[in-house]
C-alpha cells in the first residue's frame, strides 16, 4: 500500500512502537492513519507516534484479520514445522521477503519440557531501526504456534548477514540474484 489513509479501530488495538518495539494499546474509536502495509503488517500513526500492527489484528482496523492456521497437535509437544511456518509469515519491514527466505533466522531451538523457543536471528545491517520491531513480530506469530508458551528471540551478529544467505527465491524477488 503506498497510500495513506484514515480508519478508526473498531476495538483495542495492541501494537508495538517504531523503532523500539515497546507494546501498546491503540483504543477502540480512535482515528489512525495506515501509511503501509507490508507482510501481512500494518505501520500506522497514532497521536504522532509510528506504530505497528501485527495482520493478526487487522480487524482492530476494520480490515480483514490475516489468519495463522496451524493443526492442532496430536500431543503436548512443540512442532518445529510449525515454528517455521510461523516464521515464513513475518516479513522484514523494508524488504516485502520472509525472515527465513532472507536467511535470517540462525538457529531454532526447542525445549519442550518448559515449552519455550528460542531463536537467534540477525538483521541484514546492525544499525538497522528496526531490530525491536522484528524480534517483537517474531516473538508474536511464534507465541501463536500451540504448546508454545514463551518465545525468546536474541540478536545475533555473527555470523555477518550476507546476500548469500538468501533462498535463491528470495535473491531473485529482490533483484539480488547473480
Amino acid at each position: 500500500m503506498s497510500e495513506q489513509r484514515m480508519v478508526t479501530t473498531v476495538r483495542d488495538c495492541p501494537a508495538r512502537l517504531v523503532p523500539v518495539g515497546d507494546p501498546v494499546t491503540i483504543p477502540a474509536h480512535q482515528f489512525i492513519t495506515i501509511t503501509q502495509s507490508l507482510g501481512g503488517n500494518y505501520t500506522v500513526v497514532y497521536q504522532g507516534n509510528m506504530l505497528r500492527v501485527d495482520g493478526t489484528d487487522a480487524d482492530a482496523l476494520g480490515l480483514e484479520k490475516y489468519e495463522l492456521v496451524f493443526e492442532q497437535p496430536v500431543d503436548e509437544f512443540i512442532n518445529e514445522d510449525q515454528v517455521w511456518q510461523a516464521l515464513e509469515t513475518v516479513y522484514d519491514p523494508e524488504i516485502p521477503v520472509n525472515l527465513r527466505s532472507l536467511g535470517l533466522i540462525y538457529k531454532v531451538e526447542i525445549d519442550q519440557q518448559y515449552k519455550k523457543v528460542a531463536i537467534n536471528m540477525t538483521l541484514t545491517a546492525p544499525a538497522c531501526g528496526m531490530g525491536p520491531v522484528l524480534v517483537g513480530d517474531v516473538k508474536y506469530r511464534v507465541g501463536m504456534v500451540p504448546n508454545v508458551k514463551e518465545a525468546e528471540v536474541e540478536l545475533v551478529f555473527d555470523p555477518p548477514w550476507h546476500r548469500d544467505m538468501m533462498s535463491e527465491e528470495a535473491q531473485l524477488e529482490t533483484g539480488m540474484f547473480f
